[in-house]
């Protein structure tokens, strides 16, 4: 587990921010990353056990940009959540929560462009 202040964990996300893709990060336009401690029922996943789901660590919340029509023109953004206490509960080190909320981000990244699930973890990004 890493100890770590709310605002280290900023700084962290902005750091592994750096780690993620650039082809990837410019397809993210109008969404919006957000950092909250633990996930609450609202983000829970009915396929998932109340363990699994207390767990998540960051949830992609908005409509993929593969099942958009052109009425999206003036919506509010998308939204990527990332779980503060998920990442530093399974995380050894510093480096290793960069490492992770880099691949969460680019998880749930993927999931806006489209990308399922399964697909996530045959890449790599699971």
């Amino acid at each position: 587990m890493v100890e770590i202040s709310a605002e280290e964990f900023e700084q962290a996300v902005s750091e592994a921010l750096d780690e993620v893709p650039q082809e990837l990060l410019s397809m993210l336009d109008n969404v919006a990353f957000f950092v909250e401690d633990e996930p609450g029922p609202e983000h829970a996943d009915p396929q998932l056990s109340p363990q699994d789901n207390a767990e998540l660590l960051g949830i992609y919340l908005g409509t993929p940009l593969t099942e958009r029509d052109g009425g999206w023109a003036g919506s509010l953004p998308d939204r990527i959540v990332l779980f503060r206490g998920p990442l530093t509960r399974m995380c050894e080190d510093l480096d290793d929560l960069r490492e992770e909320i880099a691949v969460t981000i680019v998880h749930e990244a993927g999931h806006h462009v489209g990308i399922e699930e399964d697909r996530l973890h045959e890449l790599g990004w699971g």
